[in-house]
């Protein structure tokens, strides 16, 4: 394993590690990458509120991301002697903050390459002089061993030091021996440790775009989707984070080459095969002695996961009840994945969308397609998937997370906000309530709204549930995606609940945050 070498970008990076990258690039780059990094160890919950670690002991660092965005809020060098860390200022040669080991090993001239960066180092050398640090205790040492930070714009240095040999009428270096080595090396955004730590979970970092060193001689693309709001109605605003402009998707009415030119080129295409809910619609059309409509039968329960589907024309199964029309429908949609922008989009012939929420009139405040065409052939949006890229689902990591919002829903209660964030059982209560006025009684919401359990670790041979439920198949278009993702190994949560309302379909994990949500 060679050394990890990387330029330290004070307030920015540190190599490739960019300050607000997302969990997903910054996890693909790594595993694409077994030899620099050979080992990962990822600590985090399923609770998407809650802070992600990334830990690389080998090259001793660790990322610390934010649960809600998952963007990267801090890196720390917890290891000099893994690493190879180096500045570069404007017109002046470059400086090691610790000088790599030669050839032949650490020599005498070098009697600190092996530990880690002297105080003495840093403040006379690599970064030079810098206002008095912060003394933080630690409450639960027993030999009062605390932490004094030595903070610059943008980098942080924590040294450990007793309370008894802290003074605040001591100057820094009268404070720190000149010897003395930290334990830890911090990259943040702000212009000290104190000022920067009580915002630096939900501080807005500023574009991985406008990174120049990353940046440069990349092609342009457009900036990331941070929002996404469902308004029903087949209706989907999406914001950009950096920008004041969004780009609404109308299902039925915006095609491909809306697609192309706000969003870019997908990652990956592939045909549409899907027929697994099929036999509940037969089933409700024989419960109501009326045949299923064109439309119904496409805007069925579609599994979630569409990342990974084999890009076939075949379709397993033994139900015959399938009639030849609707395969025929079926072979001409295709879903394109946006891995990078955190959703799926079905590009079909034209279905209606659902209908408006009842609390909101038809198309009220919500702007209409400039130029629409109604020949029956034309290819549009039909469906839209947001992913939640929750830690430890099953399909963690295939696409970046997708932040969505039901503005709809707080019409009524403007103090409530339902996204991405929302405890499923809050998302279930508000839209019951919402849709209340279409259910003949409470008791045929509750028997409509029922969950259906899929489980995505069962296996991978061709008749098997794996394949039909969008598992790792080696001929999945994301499963050429080094680092994106990995087959089942029991540790992750295989086992998810689909749940559907007007225009919405919830895939809601074990512990009740929601996976991913369709919009159709």
């Amino acid at each position: 394993m060679s050394l990890f070498s990387a330029q330290l970008y004070p307030g920015r990076a540190l190599g490739f590690l960019v300050l607000g990258a997302s969990l997903h690039d910054i996890l693909t780059r790594i595993k694409a990458e077994p030899q620099q990094f050979p080992k990962i160890d990822f600590m985090s919950g399923t609770d998407p509120l809650r802070k992600i670690v990334i830990g690389l002991p080998r090259n001793g660092l660790q990322l610390h991301f934010d649960g809600p965005e998952q963007r990267l809020r801090l890196i720390e060098v917890r290891d000099f002697t893994k690493n190879h860390i180096f500045l570069k200022p404007a017109n002046d040669k470059e400086r090691d903050l610790v000088r790599p080991p030669s050839t032949q090993g650490v020599t005498a001239q070098q009697p600190d390459a092996a530990a880690g960066p002297t105080f003495r180092h840093i403040y006379q050398r690599f970064l030079g002089p810098t206002y008095d640090g912060d003394y933080e205790p630690n409450q639960g040492s027993r030999d009062g061993l605390g932490t004094y930070a030595l903070s610059y714009p943008g980098v942080s240095f924590a040294f450990p030091m007793k309370e008894s040999d802290y003074s605040p009428s001591k100057d820094v270096v009268s404070l720190i021996p000149s010897t003395a080595i930290p334990v830890t090396m911090a990259v943040f955004s702000g212009d000290s440790w104190a000022q920067a730590r009580d915002q630096l979970w939900t501080e807005v970092l500023p574009s991985v775009k406008t990174f120049a060193p990353l940046s440069k001689g990349k092609d342009s693309c457009p900036d990331e989707v941070s929002l996404v709001k469902i308004h029903g109605g087949g209706k989907l605003q999406l914001f950009r984070k950096w920008t004041n402009s969004c780009f609404w998707i109308h299902l039925g009415e915006t095609t491909p080459q809306d697609l192309v030119t706000e969003l870019g080129a997908p990652d990956s295409k592939h045909r549409n095969s899907d027929q697994r809910m099929y036999i509940h619609k037969l089933r409700t059309a024989s419960n109501t002695n009326a045949p299923p409509n064109d439309n119904d039968l496409r805007n069925d329960l579609t599994d979630t996961d569409q990342s990974s589907s084999p890009a076939s024309d075949g379709y397993y199964s033994n139900d015959e009840a399938i009639e030849e029309d609707s395969v025929a429908n079926v072979s001409n949609e295709h879903w394109w994945n946006y891995f990078h922008l955190g959703f799926d989009v079905l590009v079909s012939t034209p279905t209606n969308p659902s209908q408006p929420p009842p609390s909101r009139p038809l198309n009220h405040g919500l702007p209409e397609k400039h130029i629409k065409s109604f020949r029956a052939d034309r290819l549009v949006v039909t469906k839209v998937i947001l992913h939640g890229n929750v830690p430890r689902s099953y399909p963690f990591n295939r696409h970046r997370r997708c932040r969505w919002e039901i503005p709809y829903l707080s019409y009524k209660n403007p103090n409530m906000t339902i996204n991405s964030e929302t405890h499923f059982r809050d998302v279930e209560t508000s839209l019951l309530e919402e849709w209340k006025s279409i259910y003949a009684s409470e008791e045929d919401a509750r028997q409509k709204q029922r969950g259906m359990v899929l489980n995505r670790g069962w296996g991978n041979s061709p008749g098997s549930s794996c394949e039909l439920l969008g598992g790792w198949e080696e001929n999945g278009a994301a499963a050429t995606r080094p680092g994106a993702g990995k087959k089942f190994e029991g540790n992750e949560e295989s086992t998810t609940t689909l749940y559907a309302f007007p225009g919405l379909i919830f895939e809601v994990l074990k512990n009740g945050f929601v996976s991913a949500v369709q919009v159709f």
